[in-house]
Formats: C-alpha cells, sequence, structure tokens
C-alpha cells in the first residue's frame, strides 16, 4: 500500500514523477461505496469503460455512453473526493476530431470534478492528447490491446507478437508521450514488449496483462474480488471470490423464507 496515498490527494504531477520511484496502485471503480473502500489502498481510481460489460451487461464497451461514464464517475468521486480519479472517453465521443475530445473531457471533468482523463489509440491520437493538454485536460493514454478496437482485432487477443505490430505500439507510446500524456496503460502486450516500453519513456507505465516490471499496474476490481464471471483474463489474481459468497447468502436467504425461519425475532416488524 502506498503511504502518500493515504497521507495526501495524488496530484497528476505527484503520479508522474513516481516513475522509478515507488510502484503505483491503480483499481477501476464504478460505485460510490467501491470507491470508498478502495481509496486508502490506491494511487488513484480509474473509472474504466469496463462498467459497460461490468454493470450493465454489455458484450463489449462500445456500447458505453458518455451520459454512463458521468454517473459513475460523479459516484466515484462522492465516494472517494480526496482520490486522484481518472475517467475513461467512451468510444465515439473523441475519435473524430480535437474538438470533439476536448468537448468530452471538458464535460466530463465539469461534471464529476474528477480530475484526468483516458482514452485509447496511439500515433492517431496524438495530436488529440496534445490538444487537451495544452487546454488543461490531464490525459493518460492507453497503447496494445485497446477493447474499443474490439471488431478490429476479432477477439481480446495479445498485441505485437510480430516485430512490426511491436514497433508500432512503442511508437504509439511514444507519440502519446511527446503530445503530452501523464502516463500510459500497456495492456495485453508481450512482457519483453512492456518493459522496453517502461525504459524507452520517460511518463509512467501501467501495466495489465503486460508485465511486472512496468511503473504500476492496474486491475478490474470485479475481475480481483471474483465478482464478474463472464471470463477471467489469464493474467488476473483473484484476491476474493465474492460471487460464491453472495451466491451462498443469497440461498441461505431463500431457505429461511421458505422454512419461515426468518426473522427469528417476531418483534423485527413491530
Amino acid at each position: 500500500m502506498s503511504t502518500q496515498a493515504t497521507t495526501k490527494k495524488m496530484t497528476v504531477p505527484a503520479f508522474r514523477a513516481r516513475k522509478n520511484v515507488e510502484k503505483l496502485v491503480v483499481l477501476t471503480a464504478y460505485t460510490a461505496p467501491v470507491a470508498k473502500i478502495l481509496a486508502p489502498h490506491v494511487d488513484a481510481l480509474l473509472v474504466g469503460d469496463s462498467v459497460g460489460m461490468v454493470l450493465h451487461g454489455l458484450p463489449s464497451t462500445l456500447g458505453v455512453t458518455t451520459e454512463m461514464m458521468i454517473l459513475h464517475a460523479a459516484a466515484v468521486k462522492r465516494g472517494a473526493p480526496d482520490t486522484l480519479i481518472i475517467v475513461d472517453l467512451p468510444f465515439g465521443s473523441y475519435q473524430s476530431s480535437p474538438e470533439q475530445a476536448f468537448e468530452t473531457a471538458a464535460r466530463i471533468l465539469k461534471e464529476t470534478n474528477c480530475d484526468a482523463v483516458k482514452l485509447e489509440g496511439g500515433v492517431e491520437m496524438a495530436d488529440t492528447v496534445q490538444f487537451l493538454s495544452e487546454r488543461g485536460i490531464p490525459v493518460m493514454g492507453h497503447v496494445g490491446l485497446t477493447p474499443q478496437k474490439i471488431n478490429q482485432f476479432g477477439s481480446y487477443k495479445s498485441q505485437g507478437r510480430d516485430e512490426q505490430a511491436a514497433e508500432q505500439i512503442v511508437e504509439d507510446a511514444l507519440a502519446f508521450e511527446a503530445a503530452g500524456a501523464f502516463s500510459i496503460v500497456i495492456e495485453g502486450v508481450l512482457v519483453t514488449l512492456a518493459d522496453r516500453i517502461t525504459e524507452e519513456i520517460e511518463i509512467p507505465t501501467i501495466g495489465i496483462g503486460a508485465s511486472p516490471q512496468c511503473d504500476g499496474q492496474v486491475l478490474v476490481t470485479d475481475d480481483m474480488v471474483g465478482l464478474f464471471s463472464d471470463f477471467t483474463p489469464k493474467f488476473v489474481r483473484k484476491y476474493a471470490n465474492i460471487a460464491a459468497d453472495i451466491d451462498t447468502a443469497a440461498k441461505n436467504y431463500a431457505a429461511d423464507i421458505r422454512s419461515g425461519a426468518f426473522p427469528s425475532d417476531k418483534e423485527t416488524f413491530r
């Protein structure tokens, strides 16, 4: 657990300055109660567009809207008001132009009071990252396996396995850094590629299914605690099995109701 995360709010500059200093801890959050629980243990919370799959039952992140992100980000901020909170820009809300991206990002930050945004891409999004950064919006980049391109990839498979694809991901990371991103998420690439990017850029890399040598790690909290069971990425280490606990609790509750054993104290309903 980061001592810095528990003594004062992490800022974007402080997050960036942790490169090669101390590992950064990031988890996703979508609700106020979960954000409140996680806040003492993390350096930042990510309101990911994974909310569409994890909480709304969508088949991918593509159906997530800006309104959904604002709703969940505002809730997370209320639950963890003193935590650095980064919000995903949803698919279709930023790709058409830097101006569109600014309008979306500005709206999200104004309506949620969160601290930064994250967007997927690489070289093709560098101008957008620079446009946002120059106008006071901190940006975290996301390279490698970018879920918003699932229709192009065909599946959630690791990226950068051949030399040309690996070089493109390196170029994407360098372009994000040059454009002013304060950090980069590296998802679903070979360890050697993640290590190379971490060594070559001067901003923190946050790995997810990449390499333990990244400057920090992020996980979907619902994966980490065993609550999202549609599928579990191979790299996820489960630290709990909440889904099983909920199943047991619901089964026991139902049994009590049907047997007349609940409530045991008839005075409960006075």
